[in-house]
């Protein structure tokens, strides 16, 4: 198994950060071909954002999962600790920092890359921007803009509060820390 962790993360790294470097637009105008869509269909938009998203999280967990001390795994094994019970009791509660971490680059950019749906007909805080821009009318824009702001950052507090709740030990004041 310790052999096929680091082969798959040699594949898999490369192969989502390659995904995510193709433009949004580029991508939403290919995928009703391979999809057999029509192009104003949202399920390309919802298609395209779930390819980026994944590109970003494989990246997030295998690095996550790679800031876990080996020292730890190795002492988990040695204290008896099978794979399984290692990656849940261990392994991914130490992992979890980094793991919200990628999970809030993640959602912010999906936030913001919606609104690129509006470019080939599907709705959302982006309509704003392309009726703004249509009408001349900034006041549209600006909105849109402030709305998909705030909708970033509240989702990126929620984040950042699950983060905190899921990993006590990092807290300040707590009591392995006075």
């Amino acid at each position: 198994m310790d052999k096929v962790v680091p082969a798959a993360r040699a594949v898999l790294v490369p192969t989502a950060g390659l995904l995510y470097t193709i433009p949004s637009i580029a991508l939403f105008i290919v995928l009703p071909g391979i999809l057999g869509t029509r192009i104003l269909d949202p399920i390309n938009v919802i298609v395209a954002l779930t390819i980026y998203t994944v590109a970003l999280l494989v990246r997030s967990v295998a690095d996550a999962l790679a800031a876990v001390p080996r020292m730890v795994v190795a002492a988990a094994t040695a204290m008896g600790f099978g794979a399984g019970r290692r990656f849940v009791e261990v392994e991914l509660p130490l992992s979890v920092p980094v793991l919200i971490a990628g999970l809030r680059v993640a959602t912010v950019s999906n936030i913001s890359l919606v609104s690129v749906g509006a470019l080939i007909g599907v709705g959302g805080l982006g309509g704003l921007f392309t009726d703004g821009y249509q009408r001349d009318f900034p006041t549209e824009i600006l909105t849109g803009v402030v709305l998909i702001v705030v909708l970033a950052l509240a989702a990126d507090a929620v984040l950042l509060g699950i983060g905190r709740l899921a990993t006590p030990w990092q807290r300040r004041g707590t009591g392995a820390r006075r």
